[in-house]
């Protein structure tokens, strides 16, 4: 499962380099932000929650 949030969490990542250094795709920045930090609060959310059970 880290597996693929890792990976998921550098394709984020790279949209967002992406979008920054690209002026007219800015939105592509947002948007690769929003779910670099979506996807890391699903991951912890999953990780603390498998470490109670």
């Amino acid at each position: 499962m880290w597996t693929l949030i890792v990976v998921l969490l550098v394709a984020w990542a790279i949209l967002a380099v992406v979008g920054y250094f690209f002026e007219g795709l800015f939105w592509l920045t947002v948007v690769g932000i929003i779910l670099f930090l979506g996807t890391l609060i699903v991951g912890i959310i999953r990780q603390r929650t498998r470490q109670h059970t």
